[in-house]
């Protein structure tokens, strides 16, 4: 470490000064986005040089580097400033999101660099999700391109109020005036339907410097404020401190028998010892006893703070609950509308299984319904039966247990959720939620004497659910019979649920669409849930098509119950088969969505057994399920005695 001299001594204190002066600057984080080429790299590269943001050994990397990999000949090209990625430098793009700090007289600021591309749009709207104001560039001499209109939806769904529509590379169209005004007012008819609350249109030249801290002759037309003028004069948002108090926890701090607190970041709000509070969850109330934080203890904290509350009575709180105000409690439920940008190159469809995840919650989630998807150029609700990649829907979504929450609109960082893929763990979603969705105000869940182990035990079993999956005519249903006809000779209590049997009662009404099929499956996995809460094994028969649905299936029941049984019989086995002469129509086109032929079936990839039909018998995989369900019950029996496994 280095320590401070009489010949230093000057040096640390004004880096001490300067540091000092910045905690008393209010700070802006805004986002540059719109579509690729558009200049949002070099426009962050242009602002970064013309505050003083580059230092020596920086500014001779980017000369280099300009000559490398540089598009402006021999020009400096700030691009190569943020696209920090040897990839986006080869390729001349942004692909990941990029944040830089830079600081004026007036406020500092944290800028993120988006990508253009629509393939990197979950990116975008990860740069949106923080931020109070959006640079939306556009390229003179393209106008306003359907990226822009997705990424001004996207940032205004986020909760973007603040837009700078920033008409880029005004120069290569000579500064023509009647340019800039034809896409300000194309892009005002489009964007004034959003809700926002200021949009300041600039003319610039990201490249050049023209109206970025400086104001350019060459434009003696525009009246309007440069782009720093604008950014160091923009409203901040400081909603989030007159907004009810809301402090979801992140850690139960216990280090020792006399201390327990509850740490987390504050949402919004502010809060003070002795302020009543309420756990959202529980309901339960307390006092706030003391505020700890960094460097010691406080009389007031405020939204953006993270401390510790410590209260003044033992209540339960655990990770991703929250601590609120008694007088404006957020909703707890398990069913909502929400917004949707869609992230996955498989869509979204109804009946699918995710995992939904807010600021600290998370619970297992499924896609109910689509109410419509938006159409980003002209606002129109769209009938849609999915939502495609980077496509914006309205969705109703249930989840396996409660969270708190508010709607968006009315709180940003408690409305907010991202959805993840159950197998991948890849975020596929980004969400708003819009209200709640109540089930009748009378149903409750009725407590019973008699418990699901008490049902198994009186039976001598442990329950299960085989659930067998493969294609038509792969052999699930006679597979199925013999195992149930085996299982009852040997004195255990089962019952089959067959696909087509239960087509003829209890999904008498459902089709073949794609919605219709994820709810065939929903319903047999909540048939199947109960039977296995009455003690039963459970033998599921259907093709069972899509990995989701399978998931939901096994999310329902309790751990250790559901056991994926893969029929893996080829397609060509199948099709010579054909036991139903369905295959024989399909191939025809006489049956459309035939799992196969024309709709996918996704293969189990870690199934609890697989039977590979090809060469064997069905006697053989009955014992095959059968040897499975003994070691399992030996191994339960050995952890419940305590023996280990």
């Amino acid at each position: 470490m280095r320590h401070v001299t009489p010949d230093n001594l000057d040096a640390v204190e004004g880096v001490r000064a300067y540091l000092a002066s910045l905690e008393q600057k209010s700070l802006l984080r805004f986002l540059t986005c719109g579509s690729v080429d558009d200049g949002k790299s070099t426009l962050i590269g242009r602002l970064l040089s013309d505050t003083r943001q580059i230092f020596e050994d920086q500014l001779a990397a980017l000369e280099h580097d300009s000559r490398r990999h540089g598009t402006t000949g021999d020009e400096m090209d700030f691009a190569l400033l943020v696209d920090g990625l040897e990839a986006e430098r080869e390729q001349g793009i942004t692909i990941d999101v990029a944040y830089r700090f830079f600081a004026t007289p007036k406020r500092k600021f944290i800028v993120a660099d988006t990508p253009g591309h629509e393939q990197y749009t979950r990116n975008m709207a990860t740069g949106a999700s923080t931020c109070d104001l959006a640079i939306v560039l556009v390229d003179a001499r393209q106008g306003v391109l359907r990226q822009t209109r997705r990424h001004t939806v996207i940032a205004s769904l986020l909760g973007i109020r603040h837009i700078v529509l920033a008409v880029n590379k005004i120069d290569l169209v000579g500064f023509d005036q009647g340019a800039f005004h034809r896409i300000v007012a194309e892009y005002r008819a489009f964007a004034d339907r959003l809700g926002l609350r200021t949009i300041e249109a600039i003319p610039i030249s990201a490249r050049y410097g023209d109206n970025v801290s400086q104001r350019s002759e060459r434009l003696g037309w525009y009246e309007g404020p440069t782009l720093i003028e604008h950014l160091e004069t923009a409203p901040v948002d400081e909603e989030a401190a007159e907004l009810p108090f809301r402090l979801p926890v992140q850690y139960v701090n216990r280090p020792d028998l006399d201390f327990r607190g509850f740490a987390g970041t504050i949402a919004s709000g502010a809060v003070a010892p002795g302020d009543e509070i309420v756990v959202a969850k529980s309901g339960r109330r307390a006092r706030v006893k003391r505020i700890v934080a960094q460097g010691g203890d406080l009389e007031t904290a405020v939204a953006g703070q993270a401390v510790t509350l410590v209260l003044d009575r033992e209540v339960e709180v655990s990770r991703g609950n929250v601590l609120v105000a008694p007088a404006a409690r957020p909703q707890v439920g398990d069913r909502f509308a929400a917004s949707v940008v869609w992230f996955d190159e498989k869509a979204l469809r109804p009946g699918a299984a995710y995992v939904l995840r807010t600021a600290t919650d998370q619970a297992s989630a499924t896609v109910d319904a689509i109410s419509h998807r938006l159409n980003i150029n002209d606002f129109a609700e769209e009938e849609a039966r999915t939502l495609e990649l980077n496509e914006v829907g309205v969705v109703t979504i249930s989840l396996r247990s409660p969270v708190a929450f508010d709607p968006f609109a009315e709180n940003r960082s408690t409305g907010a959720f991202i959805l993840i893929d159950r197998i991948t763990n890849a975020t596929v979603g980004a969400g708003m939620i819009r209200h709640g969705v109540r089930q009748a105000e009378n149903i409750h869940w009725q407590s019973l004497d008699v418990s699901r182990d008490a049902r198994a035990a009186i039976k001598h079993q442990r329950p299960a659910v085989l659930w067998f999956t493969g294609l038509s005519g792969s052999g699930k249903s006679t597979i199925a019979n013999l195992l149930e006809k085996k299982l009852h000779a040997a004195g255990r209590h089962t019952c089959v649920l067959d696909g087509d049997n239960i087509r003829h009662g209890l999904n008498r009404d459902l089709g073949f669409s794609e919605a219709a099929r994820a709810e065939n499956i929903r319903r047999v996995a909540e048939v199947a849930k109960l039977m296995a809460d009455a003690g039963l094994i459970v033998i599921v028969s259907f093709i069972s098509p899509f990995r989701a649905e399978r998931q939901l299936a096994r999310a329902l029941m309790k751990s250790g119950e559901f056991v994926e049984v893969f029929v893996d019989t080829p397609f060509e086995e199948c099709v010579r088969r054909d036991p139903k002469g369905l295959y024989a129509k399909a191939l025809k086109g006489e049956i459309d969505n035939f799992t196969g032929v024309d709709s996918p079936y996704e293969s189990p990839e870690n199934p609890e057994v697989r039977l590979q039909t090809l060469g064997r018998t069905p006697e053989e995989m009955v014992e095959a399920v059968e040897r499975w369900l003994t070691e399992r019950d030996i191994a339960q029996d050995q952890y419940e005695s305590g023996g280990g496994i």
